[in-house]
């Protein structure tokens, strides 16, 4: 505690990509490090794979959810289709009638997660490689046909949902990051940036201070083979040169009237995209301020494996009545560390999560 870490490789590689710009990155010394970091290693990464690389700037997903306008992450990220995809089937809900995390508020919200999740599965992809029928998915019609398939009072076996898919499960090791700005103008970023796993795979590249991550694990390496966040992935998920890999980063801006509302996201593996459902709905729903919405217990499920993970400050009483409604609850961790600004009055309030140390909130 109190110990100051000085991290020079990392600072000098800071300067160079300031001075030289992204080509100190991809073509400069730094490059030339990672490639030797690769051939050392028995890596696949060459020069020239740097050298061509390119950021695809794709356009961001948008929904609506009770007059409000949401912004979010496209594919390869599921986060953002998805999202608006859960916000869709709950609108005809009366999620505000029901209550906060009342068993029946929760069960509605878990069969939306599992069906929502199983289409993960069978359509999310690179978007360069695979077609992904976003408009569907993210439409209020399909919707419609999704909450049909809900009972509202029993729990639908994820089996039932889509049968046949075997599940293999590892634990579940994340490392996103999350943060959110709002400056004096109105002006909203919301940004998710991850390693995939805790300090990425372990691995620095010499002289640089750069950890390498380790996002292979979010591609489908085979069907019906969960990933290290438990997550079973489809064909179109599938490994391939130049393909970029799915992920559940959420990171998205809410408006009303034109203006910014809410700037929210979080890391937490598969857990994101729950998260930040969660919320929203807190916060539109059930009328909570941005520090209630974001210390409010959660709960989460994706398809597979067939549990309704919860945080243990749930109330004994809703999990008794959960698992009456064929709930498989398991209790786990707490989940996530989203970091949020929400405008209330023209005034712009931040919440940071409680449940990882060292987030912060400023303001000006």
């Amino acid at each position: 505690m109190g110990d100051i870490l000085v991290q020079k490789d990392l600072a000098k590689s800071l300067r160079l990509i300031a001075r030289e710009g992204k080509d100190a990155f991809y073509r400069g010394e730094i490059g030339d490090r990672i490639v030797s970091e690769m051939k050392a290693n028995n890596g696949l990464i060459t020069k020239e794979d740097l050298a061509q690389y390119k950021p695809v700037i794709r356009q961001p997903i948008r929904g609506t959810y009770r007059g409000y306008q949401i912004y979010s992450m496209p594919p390869p990220s599921s986060g953002g289709v998805h999202l608006i995809q859960m916000l869709n089937i709950l609108e005809k809900f009366p999620l505000q009638s029901l209550g906060h995390n009342t068993a029946r508020a929760i069960h509605l919200m878990v069969e939306t997660m599992k069906l929502a999740y199983c289409d993960r599965f069978k359509y999310m992809g690179d978007t360069d490689f695979v077609k992904v029928p976003i408009e569907r998915l993210i439409s209020k019609s399909y919707a419609d046909e999704l909450r049909q398939k809900i009972n509202r009072d029993r729990a639908t076996p994820s089996e039932e949902i889509l049968p046949g898919i075997i599940n293999q499960t590892s634990e579940e090791k994340p490392d996103t990051t999350h943060y959110s700005v709002v400056d004096k103008n109105g002006n909203a970023v919301a940004n998710t940036y991850t390693l995939n796993f805790s300090y990425g795979t372990g691995i620095t590249v010499a002289g640089t201070g750069i950890l390498l991550n380790n996002q292979m694990d979010d591609f489908t390496a085979k069907l019906g083979v969960a990933n290290a966040f438990r997550l079973v992935g489809g064909e179109a998920n599938a490994i391939a040169p130049e393909k970029r890999m799915l992920s559940s980063m959420t990171p998205t801006i809410i408006t009303k009237n034109g203006k910014p509302f809410l700037v929210t996201g979080s890391p937490g593996g598969s857990r994101i995209i729950t998260i930040v459902l969660q919320i929203i709905i807190n916060i539109i729903d059930r009328g909570m301020n941005i520090a209630e919405a974001t210390n409010s217990v959660r709960v989460h499920h994706q398809w597979f494996p067939d549990e309704l993970q919860v945080e243990k400050n749930l109330n004994e009483d809703t999990i008794r009545l959960l698992k009456e409604k064929g709930h498989n609850v398991v209790i786990g961790r707490a989940a996530g560390s989203a970091q949020s600004i929400m405008s209330v009055d023209g005034i712009f309030y931040g919440a940071s999560d409680p449940r990882k140390s060292g987030a912060l909130t400023v303001g000006y």
